[in-house]
């Protein structure tokens, strides 16, 4: 190109991509991909298939550790639960005894406390062995609603054998009213205590249920 007699050096062509963008592009075709992303081994997430341990994975292996504790404990007071003593009754010293399996009250407690420890436990040795392998504790939607379906039957059915055997034990220790019967629990107070222990355990494990059936929504809620 020629201006006043002197020959200046042609333009370069105009780029279709800004400098920034050309260095960018020279990077990436370079390395050919991304570089990774540097993180911890434990998520915040409710779960994840990264192969990593997540909030929620251990959230829900330390909820199925207190259900089958608590299940285990109720299961174990109820079945120690027996006595013998005397009653005054219209001044006749009468013998009683008094055990667990003497109540379908109390058998029902004992048969549900029993099937949740066993679900549990199934669910503990299962979620630990995929945690140990790096594999997420709920691997699927389809198993997590399976989860969900026994954490609100077992929650319902703790919830009425709680309420079945409060009602037993408050007529040991209130009587009946309109009638003579004394407060056997005076008598029996060892047993009542044991029963009352059951029974707090027993309320206390289907609370532990709610919030496991809690934790399958949020995760089937992210997933």
């Amino acid at each position: 190109m020629m201006m006043n007699g002197h020959k200046t050096p042609p333009l370069p062509p105009p780029s279709s991509t800004p400098p920034m963008q050309q260095t960018e592009a020279k990077v990436v075709a370079k390395n050919g991909h991304s570089e990774p992303r540097v993180g911890f081994g434990f998520n915040v997430g409710v779960g994840s298939k990264t192969g990593v341990w997540t909030r929620g994975d251990l959230v829900q292996l330390t909820l199925r550790l207190l259900c089958m504790a608590s299940s285990v404990t109720a299961m174990s007071f109820m079945v120690t639960a027996r006595q013998v003593s005397t009653a005054s009754f219209y001044g006749f010293q009468l013998q009683l005894h008094s055990k667990w399996s003497f109540s379908y009250s109390f058998e029902y407690l004992f048969g549900v406390t029993a099937a949740a420890a066993a679900y549990s436990l199934l669910q503990l040795l299962i979620g630990g062995s995929r945690l140990l392998r790096k594999s997420p504790v709920i691997p699927s939607r389809n198993q997590a609603w399976l989860i969900f379906a026994g954490d609100q039957i077992l929650a319902y059915a703790m919830m009425s054998t709680g309420s079945a055997a409060s009602g037993v034990t408050n007529l040991n220790r209130t009587g009946i009213r309109h009638t003579a019967l004394p407060n056997f629990c005076k008598s029996l107070n060892s047993f009542c205590d044991h029963v009352a222990v059951s029974i707090a355990f027993t309320f206390f494990t289907c609370a532990l249920y709610a919030v496991s059936a809690v934790q399958d929504v949020i995760w089937l809620s992210n997933h």
